[in-house]
Formats: structure tokens, C-alpha cells, sequence
């Protein structure tokens, strides 16, 4: 019987050494997890404008959102500052658009122009003097294209755009071009509104872009 004791005693304390042992690991592994999230977290909140990459020392990190329906309006991110959103009370219907020196990053001035039920004069008045060198930064809110003009589109071409000539009624559109490009922008994204595929009734999806801009050099 004593025997028994024992071999109990023994068999608990076993028991309870390989439940402390496993249970210690574990807390380890949860402990060395949450600092690797952690580290990773704060390596990605560095990187400029929440962008899921760097850019280069010599190149500007953007980012831009289109509008959601005629509900949410747009955002543009410019090296970790936001340039127009609803917070800054300085976007609407239709285009929103950021001219930015293409050597500085200096935001020069923004603008929102109603494309539909507004004159597209405004729109012109603010593109069509754009000075060589200027980044242009374009993001659709609702409708971009009722009042979209040929004129205005040929200016949007002129930037880099391959879809300007496009545009139509409530479809998403974000563009980033500049005066004297010589070949077409890589950074521009468009769907048709299509009653067929829209995410949100009468209106497509939100459209979501990122990037690198090469800053020009004299």
C-alpha cells in the first residue's frame, strides 16, 4: 500500500511538471508571436501613407480612394499626409483632383468640380493651365462623367490617362498623371457603371490605389 502511495505521489508530480512544462512553451510561443505581429505592425505603420510597400528615397508614396456610391467621399494620401477627404472638408460630386510639383511635393491647390449638374468651365479653367512638371491627382465621387466634355477629356489624355475618353455616367475612376508625361500613366484604374455588376446598386465598386511616383529632377 505504501508502495502505491508512492508511485502516486510520483504519477501527480509528473503530471503536474508536464503541464507546467507544456504550458510555459505555450505561453513562450504566444509571447514571441504577439512580438513578432507587433514588430511587423509598426514596420508596416512606418511605411508612408499605410502603403503595404516602401518607396525609394527619391520616389513619393501616394495613395487614393474613390468614393463609395454618393455616400463616402474620396481620400488622396500624399507622403504621409492626407490632402483631401471628408475630414478635411475639401472634396464632392463628381472629380476631385490634387496638382502637385512633381520636384518639391508641394501640393499646389485642390479641387472638387461637379460633373453633373455643374459647368464644366471650372473644371477647364483649373486643368487646362497646368504647368509642366505638375503631378496630376484625380479621384471620381458618384458621377465623373455627365459633364465630362471632349475638351476636358483631351487635357486628361494629355496627362497620361488611357480612360478619360471613357468616362461615363456614375463610373469609378482614379488617375495620377502630369503635365508633359510622354508616355501613358501606369497608375490609373476605371470600371463601367453596369447595372449587371455594380456593388452598390447603381454604383461599381470603390476603387483603391497605391504607389511610387519618381520625383523629377531639373
Amino acid at each position: 500500500m505504501r508502495c502505491a502511495a508512492i508511485l502516486r505521489v510520483i504519477v501527480i508530480l509528473l503530471t503536474l511538471i508536464t503541464t507546467w512544462y507544456f504550458a510555459e512553451k505555450m505561453y513562450s510561443n504566444r509571447d514571441n508571436m504577439k512580438s513578432l505581429r507587433s514588430i511587423f505592425e509598426k514596420k508596416k505603420a512606418q511605411f508612408s501613407c499605410g502603403n503595404e510597400k516602401p518607396c525609394p528615397d527619391d520616389y513619393f508614396a501616394f495613395k487614393i480612394i474613390s468614393g463609395a456610391a454618393n455616400v463616402v467621399g474620396p481620400s488622396m494620401c500624399f507622403e504621409n499626409s492626407i490632402i483631401m477627404s471628408s475630414i478635411k472638408n475639401n472634396i464632392g460630386r463628381g472629380l476631385n483632383i490634387a496638382l502637385i510639383n512633381a520636384s518639391t511635393g508641394v501640393v499646389i491647390k485642390t479641387s472638387s468640380f461637379d460633373m453633373y449638374s455643374g459647368d464644366v468651365k471650372p473644371l477647364l479653367e483649373f486643368i487646362k493651365p497646368v504647368a509642366e512638371g505638375t503631378l496630376v491627382f484625380v479621384a471620381s465621387y458618384d458621377d465623373p462623367g455627365t459633364k465630362l466634355n471632349d475638351e476636358a477629356r483631351a487635357v486628361f489624355a494629355s496627362f497620361g490617362s488611357s480612360y478619360s475618353k471613357k468616362i461615363g455616367f456614375r463610373d469609378s475612376w482614379l488617375f495620377v498623371g502630369g503635365k508633359g508625361i510622354s508616355t501613358k500613366s501606369p497608375f490609373e484604374q476605371h470600371i463601367k457603371n453596369n447595372k449587371e455588376t455594380n456593388k452598390y446598386d447603381g454604383w461599381p465598386e470603390v476603387l483603391e490605389m497605391e504607389g511610387c511616383i519618381p520625383k523629377k529632377t531639373n
